[in-house]
């Protein structure tokens, strides 16, 4: 499967949910659906660090690309997760260009990072994969989440680091911190939209954006966006469950 860095770098549009419940059976099932990417929330989600690896488990035995977003550029954190096998690490509250040079280090096996090295894992196929630096060069993906108005303000330094791949929206967070909670047409927040799309074209990298709504899609693309994210697996399953218990009650 080529990697999902490299569908980005290519202009693909990849859409894409996060994994909420901390279940293999979620994740296996939403990826047949045909989705290119999920993404396990350990930041927010139900299933921690523990629960990973099966999540993984469903998205490869479906064929979806598996990402993860860990709690904080704590080092371990996305260590962990690349050896548990992630093709991408999206972090939260990338606020600075040094931070984000900092953890994207993390994600890359020297001379270019400073990932341990260690090759008898998951991630590298449990010791089988010939070239697993080179591999790992080319599959890893670094997701950084720009989420208020300092990583705005830095959001051109940030998309400049190597090994920074995708900038990443999250709005409500965005618009919360600048003060204007969900008030996406405020004119401020849509200046703040541009500049990161902006940015990551003049580095080459790409952006991303969780939406809420699929009504939503048509503008998150004509904005820029690529790896676009809609809704959870809980958030679909609450939906259906209420869509279908209103439709019975009615019934009556």
């Amino acid at each position: 499967m080529t990697p999902m860095k490299a569908r980005l770098a290519a202009g693909e549009t990849l859409f894409g949910t996060f994994l909420t419940l901390g279940s293999p059976f979620a994740a296996e099932s939403l990826g047949l659906l045909g989705w290119d990417w999920l993404l396990v929330d350990l930041e927010h989600g139900g299933g921690d660090e523990s629960k990973l690896v099966g999540q993984l488990m469903g998205c490869s035995s479906a064929g979806v690309h598996a990402l993860a977003r860990v709690e904080s550029d704590v080092r371990g954190r996305s260590a962990r997760a690349l050896d548990l096998g992630v093709e991408g690490i999206m972090c939260p509250q990338v606020n600075s260009a040094e931070q984000a040079e900092a953890w994207a280090s993390v994600l890359h096996y020297g001379p270019a990072g400073s990932r341990g090295i260690a090759f008898f894992h998951r991630g590298a196929r449990y010791g089988t994969d010939p070239h697993p630096v080179e591999t790992a060069r080319e599959r890893t993906c670094g997701i950084a989440q720009i989420e208020s108005p300092e990583a705005v303000e830095a959001v051109e330094e940030i998309a400049a680091i190597d090994g920074v791949d995708v900038l990443f929206v999250g709005p409500s967070d965005l618009s919360y911190s600048m003060g204007m909670f969900r008030e996406f047409d405020r004119p401020e927040f849509r200046s703040a939209i541009e500049r990161v799309n902006e940015a990551a074209q003049a580095a080459g990298k790409s952006t991303g954006i969780f939406l809420t709504s699929v009504d939503d899609v048509p503008a998150a693309v004509a904005d820029g966006f690529q790896m676009i994210g809609i809704g959870s697996d809980g958030g679909y399953m609450m939906a259906a469950a209420r869509d279908t218990l209103t439709k019975a009650r009615s019934a009556l």
